[in-house]
């Protein structure tokens, strides 16, 4: 399994704000079913098979285009661990465990 943070950033807008474009994102990642994602301030973080995300992402990208941007800038960081299993909650539980001295 992998965690991949994706950032998706539309250019050529009439405007500065960009959470309908955002929002337009997660929507297209929600009708995929079955991800588990969380939206922070700076992008979103996706966790599951690489090359199913890699497919969701390749969409997410899509939708900024279809709702009339002209130039769309995305960046994707990718964490694929193969000795255990990767989710997005056990990297966070071991850095708090690590804080904590257990």
């Amino acid at each position: 399994m992998a965690v991949l943070e994706v950032s998706i950033v539309p250019v050529g807008t009439s405007s500065t704000s960009l959470s309908a474009y955002v929002a337009d994102c997660l929507k297209t990642l929600r009708e995929t079913g079955g991800i588990s994602y969380r939206l922070t301030p700076m992008g979103t973080i996706i966790e599951g098979d690489l090359e199913v995300l890699l497919k969701v992402v390749r969409e997410m990208h899509e939708q900024p285009f279809r709702a009339g941007a002209g130039r769309v800038v995305t960046a994707i960081r990718i964490d694929d661990r193969r000795d255990r299993p990767l989710t997005m909650d056990g990297k966070v539980a071991s850095v708090e465990r690590k804080l904590t001295g257990q």
